[in-house]
């Protein structure tokens, strides 16, 4: 964080001092990371007490404290810690990272938003961006009300870039959180089913995704996919400049030529008003293009030369984990592990990269339920099954009763040579796959995170991560 003093947060914050006088507050100087879970805390902390549905921060300032916080931001007084009381934590928490963005002129915000794919094109925009000076992008998926702030906290006097993933889970939230961070460059990359069971409709979660480019400024950048009508339609509700990016001859940067490496890592030429390359990703599956293209037109707005970004993008390797996390085992069996979330598109995306992915073994697609789809969701997990099917899957394995319907749906293509189970859970899908996995098979893992493939997927590869 940009260091300040407890006097300073308390003025920034309209909150009162406790545990310390003011002139005591003014040699308390907040230095460390900004942090909501007291376990991460360390030397110049500053610890925001939060109130969950589960748990209370407050109860927990004593653990921050032992860990190096120096301080709190609290609803109400604690003895563990000095602390700033403020009547809402999470305004409190807001205005200081406001306070941080609108202390540092120079910085670059970028925003990132989309049903699918926000966590991989940041954290590729994050690599790009760093090659250019000091860049601060989300870990995971920090993308809430809470994530973006403790983005934001991470910035520090010299930081360049700052890389900012806007969730949504309703109308408001994205225009929200770009007035945590305004965005000068703002990436739309896709309108899915994602959340559709909450949003109503995917207009609606169109509605909510145009409000990035909306909060745009007159002389920011709006970068729209050019691919998805719902998202280029979105050049309507910006004053920023707009650039399209895709495969379709509208977009201003393009990508041509697109093809896939034995290992499913893409390469394509792409055209720009600012020159033309050829491109080499070392990300697997082919869904990176449109990624990689929303990355090149961001940075390039950021002020990168298209030099600069081509090498920077084959120089990018995978950050978060569970997304397309590709492991090559000893007995050379493949296991690509995409199970952080799910939604159809991420799923259809999953599928296709392990079925663009050269192998003499069986392919395996390991699946389990997509959460949030309303009343389409059964249907929607149909069309699951109906393509991993057709796109010659040898081994359907869908674990949990809610995530049946993709078998129903695998079964309705009447495909040969595939082998459809569904099992209750995931100690049963890893009893099959012990016993059945075998050189040199492909097995990809893909659900929703509350499923716990993920876990499964690390087991398989020996991991020693456990939920």
């Amino acid at each position: 964080m940009i260091p300040m003093d407890l006097g300073a947060l308390a003025d920034i914050t309209g909150g009162r001092l406790h545990g310390c006088s003011a002139p005591e507050a003014a040699a308390i100087l907040l230095d460390g990371p900004v942090v909501t879970d007291s376990r991460e805390a360390g030397p110049g902390s500053l610890y925001i007490a939060r109130v969950g549905e589960s748990a209370d921060g407050h109860d927990f300032a004593s653990g921050a404290a032992e860990r190096g916080a120096v301080a709190a931001l609290t609803t109400r007084e604690v003895d563990d810690l000095p602390c700033v009381v403020v009547d809402d934590e999470q305004a409190g928490f807001v205005a200081l990272a406001r306070h941080l963005v609108d202390s540092s002129p120079d910085l670059g915000v970028i925003g990132i938003t989309g049903s699918s794919g926000k966590t991989s094109t940041k954290d590729l925009l994050g690599s790009v961006l760093d090659a250019d000076g000091e860049t601060v992008a989300p870990v995971g998926s920090y993308n809430s009300e809470v994530g973006v702030p403790l983005t934001v906290c991470r910035i520090t006097p010299t930081t360049r870039h700052l890389v900012v993933e806007m969730g949504a889970r309703g109308i408001g939230h994205i225009d929200y959180l770009a007035r945590i961070a305004p965005p000068r460059i703002g990436i739309v990359l896709n309108v899915g089913h994602a959340h559709v069971g909450e949003f109503g409709s995917v207009e609606a979660i169109a509605q909510a995704k145009g409000e990035l480019p909306a909060s745009l400024p007159a002389d920011g950048v709006a970068v729209l996919n050019a691919d998805d009508p719902l998202v280029a339609a979105m050049a309507e509700r910006t004053s920023a400049t707009v650039v399209l990016v895709g495969e379709s001859e509208a977009a201003h940067v393009r990508a041509v030529d697109v093809q896939l490496d034995e290992h499913g890592a893409p390469s394509f030429t792409v055209h720009t008003p600012f020159g033309s390359a050829r491109v080499q990703l070392t990300l697997v599956g082919r869904h990176h293009v449109g990624n990689a293209l929303a990355v090149i037109a961001a940075a390039h707005a950021a002020g990168m030369t298209l030099e600069q970004i081509v090498p920077a993008l084959a120089a990018a390797r995978p950050v978060s984990r569970w997304r397309m996390e590709v492991t090559r085992r000893e007995d050379d069996v493949v296991v690509v592990n995409d199970a952080y979330n799910a939604n159809p598109d991420s799923m259809s995306a999953a599928l296709r990269s392990v079925a663009g992915m050269t192998t003499t073994g069986r392919r395996w697609a390991v699946l389990g339920t997509m959460l949030e789809l309303g009343e389409s969701s059964a249907e929607l997990h149909a069309a699951v099954g109906r393509e991993a099917a057709l796109l010659g899957f040898d081994e359907i394995l869908v674990v949990g009763e809610s995530a049946a319907p993709i078998a129903t749906g695998a079964e309705e293509t009447g495909a040969r040579d595939v082998t459809i189970r569904v099992v209750p859970d995931a100690d049963a899908a890893e009893a099959v796959l012990a016993a059945e996995l075998a050189t040199p098979d492909i097995v990809v893992f893909k659900s929703s995170r509350d499923a716990g493939l993920r876990w499964l997927g690390d087991r398989i590869v020996d991991r020693e991560a456990r939920p």
